[in-house]
């Protein structure tokens, strides 16, 4: 558990600091604060740890296996006759507290949080102010606009406005206002500027038309693509709704009853994999007994199938979702792991038919010597 919770660490940092770049970039780009990267990435660990226990457990499990076998420990507790599945009882306990772990964030955790994170995700794209002002830098929220701001009083005014509108071919304005407002109205959000100059330079003739004005509306809502909140996904949905399927949730997500059930098949097979992994880990171990050389060629196999095990997760995955009558497949994984791990086992109770048979002495010379 000491080297699962190590191991653990080490690769949510890693998945954590590859998801945190990405965050950083879209959200300090589009004008947020270093406190709503936080909350994202706050939001965003429970999928990476979800992601991040099976293989962690798998580590910890060839680790310590590794480590009793070279010291010869594993071997000396064979020698009083345990067989390797009673050898295998912490592996089986270690795996099904990983299962527990694994199976709260799936069911409860991670929905929970994918939920609050589109939530928060629409909140934002509505926030008209955030995506489209910022204080103290140039913004382009749309090609062709270019918008600029020295800094937004605590009424809301926006002070020193300039913007520049380049989408029309042959024709440039440029509005600079001492003061502007963002306004709601039934046709969308306007920006109304006051005391300022509209400067518009005609390409055919390079000709400067300057009209200076005490107060003008600019229609920004054309520049600000709309966007609906999206309907509601199953993965944002824990469990027990799932489960349920109602009628009302199915119209909600606009999908079949059957296909819900099978979110939730989908992820008891995650957390079935939390205890597949370690066990599979072991049971790779022990065959082949001690060697001066170190135990590499069992973690090689190891290694070998459990990318074989998380292959079968994605095949059987894309086979479901394209049919979801289909969801039995999606245990296939589980099965197919715990299946190789038995015949491990069996082969480690019957190590002589995996040691190298004696060459047969060669014949002797015939007649006696002279």
């Amino acid at each position: 558990m000491t080297l699962f919770g190590f191991f653990s660490l080490v690769l949510i940092l890693l998945y954590w600091v590859n998801r945190a770049v990405v965050l950083f970039d879209q959200l300090i780009s589009d004008g947020q604060s270093a406190l709503v990267f936080l909350e994202f990435s706050a939001l965003s660990l429970p999928a990476i740890i979800r992601i991040v226990l099976p293989l962690a457990a798998f580590i910890a499990a060839l680790y310590v296996t590794n480590k009793l076998t070279t010291e010869s420990e594993l071997l000396v507790v064979q020698s009083t006759g345990f067989s390797p599945v009673r050898l295998a009882r912490p592996a089986f306990v270690f795996g099904l507290i990983v299962t527990l772990l694994t199976g709260a964030l799936t069911h409860v955790l991670v929905p929970v949080a994918a939920a609050q994170l589109g939530a928060r995700q629409d909140e934002i794209a509505s926030n008209i102010t955030a995506r489209f002002l910022t204080p103290g830098q140039f913004l382009n929220p749309v090609d062709g606009i270019t918008v600029y701001v020295r800094d937004i009083n605590d009424a809301g005014a926006l002070q020193d406005l300039f913007l520049a509108d380049t989408r029309e071919s042959g024709r440039q304005v440029i509005y600079t206002a001492a003061t502007a407002y963002l306004v709601r109205s039934e046709g969308g959000p306007q920006l109304v500027m006051v005391d300022g100059l509209a400067q518009t330079l005609r390409g055919s003739d390079q000709r400067l038309y300057t009209t200076r004005f005490d107060d003008f509306t600019y229609d920004i809502g054309r520049l600000i693509v709309s966007e609906e909140p999206g309907r509601l996904r199953e993965r944002n949905v824990w469990s027990g709704p799932l489960l349920q399927a109602s009628p009302a949730l199915q119209a909600q997500i606009e999908r079949p009853a059957v296909a819900l059930r099978a979110e939730v098949h989908d992820r008891m097979n995650k957390a079935l994999l939390g205890f597949v992994g370690p066990v599979l880990g072991f049971a790779a171990l022990l065959i082949g007994g001690f060697s001066r050389f170190g135990v590499w060629r069992q973690i090689v196999v190891a290694v070998v199938l459990v990318v074989v095990v998380t292959s079968l997760e994605s095949v059987s995955s894309t086979l479901v979702d394209a049919d979801p009558t289909r969801w039995p497949l999606l245990y296939m994984p589980t099965l197919v792991g715990l299946a190789i791990a038995s015949a491990l086992f069996w082969l480690a109770a019957h190590p002589a038919l995996l040691r190298r048979r004696p060459a047969p002495p060669p014949p002797e010379p015939a007649g006696g010597a002279a």
